[in-house]
């Protein structure tokens, strides 16, 4: 059984400098990215190979793919979050959703099919929520905390990267 909580770092822990401009801990960043890239192994590891090796990748060459990483943060995010809030749908079904407005508008022709196929292979909502603990309260209360700060997160690195500081 895992669950948000026993991921190795986490975004719930990445210290933002409110007084420095939303300023976010580089380093906590990193650890928490690279230890919600293993929530894929529970999502069916290897059809999200791709996106968890692009996030694995990122998170070892910062500078200048932090773009990149803020969209592979953002698809998670929008596919854990859409599942979580419309309990009837499956996952494939949410990380299609988060597919279309995050990353497939940055993808050619080639790829785009094999994100498709590797949507399709998530697992059932059941089992995978079966991985995090359970279809319960407590799973759901601990996957809003996790996705909350997340969102917050990916919201600051897309304004740094829209800023004349990140135009170097």
């Amino acid at each position: 059984m895992t669950s948000i909580h026993s991921l190795e770092a986490s975004f719930t822990n990445v210290s933002i400098d409110g007084s420095r401009n939303n300023a976010v801990s580089t380093t906590e960043l990193l650890d928490a990215a690279e230890a919600l890239a293993t929530i894929f192994d529970l999502l069916s590891g290897w059809a999200f190979a791709p996106v968890q090796k692009d996030i694995q990748g990122n998170v070892q060459v910062l500078s200048p793919s932090t773009h990149w990483l803020a969209r592979g943060l953002e698809f998670t995010h929008l596919g854990l979050s859409y599942n979580l809030s419309n309990h009837s749908q499956e996952l494939s079904d949410s990380f299609s959703q988060a597919y279309s407005s995050t990353l497939k508008p940055h993808h050619g022709f080639m790829v785009k099919p094999i994100f498709s196929a590797a949507m399709s292979m998530c697992p059932y909502r059941t089992d995978f929520y079966a991985k995090l603990g359970g279809d319960n309260d407590s799973v759901k209360g601990q996957l809003r905390e996790y996705l909350g700060v997340l969102e917050r997160i990916v919201a600051i690195l897309k304004e740094f990267m829209g800023s004349e500081e990140a135009k170097w």
